[in-house]
């Protein structure tokens, strides 16, 4: 049966004492010798020294991984995030365990209790918003906890999200300039009052406002993924149907496009759309899309960057909570 290396293995291979092979695999080498470094190097090569993982997060009371909840992997925006958090994780040795909850508060439940049963240092969560019983649970544990893409009325939770209303300005904006002042607005539900949501319809109102233009309410519409064509349907059968429509993530888009494809809607010339959030394929859908895009490797950096601060019990003060990032409007032929 083949012998289980171990620490003191290499440590008698390469002539050092225990605790100087423990700090070169915590790389507390910074004064230690060339020599040493190497002669425990070739030691561990030598042997096949695998290092204890379990064995070595009970001593440190730490697994070196952080819980990432995503409220709907499907959105590209999620995924450009979480290959951010991955990145700054890897730099600084933190593993990362991606759940997806599907917008569905009861799931991410289950993961959030699943991830602390598994010691997870701390949690990167895209809320639902369904469970602040629990959130605020962590919070009174001081279990650090990052909010993305969301916050959640009266929890003073670090989060980091774009900032909506200026999203939806510049949009308003734009429209307004190309000659449009009939703006509809479609968007994913509402119904469990995700911010992100919440914040561009109130933005998109706020922004006709001070164009000078009316809020109709035929033309603000907020749909379950699948009732979005449904809606689009209602908007443009009203007696005077909008110009242009703001379309408010890439799910919601996808069903738009599928939309106006099967009723040869002429775009821009029957009906112009911008959309929140950069999608692979708008430099290369005919016409091209004007997007507002949102700076997702920033923000998942951000959000990577809070939480090990927080694992370093650093303090971030309530003043800062709320980390907004700047929307870019980027004009293609869509609008």
């Amino acid at each position: 049966m083949k012998k289980n290396i171990t620490i003191t293995d290499v440590a008698e291979h390469a002539k050092v004492s225990k605790s100087t092979v423990s700090q070169y695999l915590n790389k507390r080498y910074d004064y230690m010798a060339d020599k040493t470094k190497k002669r425990i190097e070739e030691a561990i090569h030598e042997l096949g020294y695998q290092p204890n993982i379990v064995a070595r997060s009970l001593k440190q009371k730490s697994t070196s991984t952080i819980g990432v909840i995503v409220a709907n992997i499907l959105h590209t925006f999620s995924t450009q995030v979480i290959r951010a958090i991955e990145d700054y994780c890897h730099d600084s040795d933190f593993h990362i365990i991606v759940c997806n909850a599907d917008d569905n508060p009861e799931k991410e439940k289950k993961y959030i209790n699943m991830l602390l049963a598994k010691q997870v240092d701390g949690l990167i969560i895209f809320p639902t918003g369904g469970n602040t019983d629990l959130y605020q649970k962590m919070v009174n544990n001081d279990f650090p906890l990052v909010f993305v893409d969301r916050t959640v009325h009266d929890m003073k939770i670090p989060a980091v999200l774009l900032d909506n209303e200026k999203a939806t300005s510049l949009a308003v904006e734009h429209f307004v300039k190309k000659g449009y002042s009939q703006i509809g607005i479609i968007t994913t539900s509402i119904s469990r009052h995700v911010a992100s949501r919440v914040e561009r319809i109130n933005g998109f109102k706020k922004a006709l406002l001070e164009n000078s233009l009316p809020v109709i309410d035929n033309y603000i519409k907020s749909r379950e993924v699948e009732d979005i064509q449904d809606a689009l349907a209602d908007m443009l059968s009203e007696e005077v149907p909008p110009q242009a429509i703001l379309v408010g993530n890439d799910l919601a888009l996808m069903e738009i496009l599928a939309y106006v494809k099967q009723h040869s809607i002429n775009v821009p010339k029957d009906l112009a759309i911008i959309s929140i959030d950069e999608v692979s394929f708008a430099s290369l859908y005919n016409p091209t899309l004007t997007v507002i895009s949102q700076p997702t490797f920033e923000i998942g950096e951000k959000a990577a960057s809070l939480i090990l601060e927080k694992l370093q019990k650093k303090k971030i003060s309530e003043s800062q909570f709320n980390y907004r990032f700047e929307p870019k409007l980027i004009i293609r032929e869509s609008c």
